[in-house]
């Protein structure tokens, strides 16, 4: 039985994973505007590839299920996190590559929302 201040420090392992992911799109997007300094901006004066950062940003969230937390950007499943402290083969707060939209990949772990250990989560998701 996963006890309520496990619950929150899951919600706060996933706050930061998807924190990171917000970062490694900015940082994607960056690398991507320094090739074409000319930018057109709209009538509200942002950028197309601002208005796609904010809308990527704001569109990440997760939503908790039985045995995992799915972690979506509104159109595709970018992760799954371990929300049972009973699965045999992984360890509570493992974050799992999705094999399809219902069903992560349990060949190996992409690291811990716990541990905070992000060094296999890009903003396309698990790798």
């Amino acid at each position: 039985m996963v006890e309520s201040y496990m619950v929150k420090e899951l919600a706060e392992g996933c706050d930061s994973m998807l924190e990171w992911m917000r970062e490694d799109y900015r940082g994607w997007s960056a690398r991507s505007n320094a090739r074409s300094p000319e930018r057109v901006r709209d009538e509200n004066g942002e950028t197309v590839s601002d208005r796609m950062c904010r809308e990527y940003c704001t569109s990440l969230e997760y939503s908790m299920g039985k045995k995992y937390i799915k972690v979506t950007d509104g159109s595709s499943v970018k992760a799954f996190v371990v929300a049972v402290d009973d699965d045999k083969k992984f360890e509570y707060g493992d974050i799992l590559m999705p094999a399809g939209w219902k069903t992560p990949a349990r060949n190996f772990r992409r690291g811990n929302v716990l541990e905070r250990t992000f060094d296999r989560i890009r903003w396309t998701g698990a790798l």
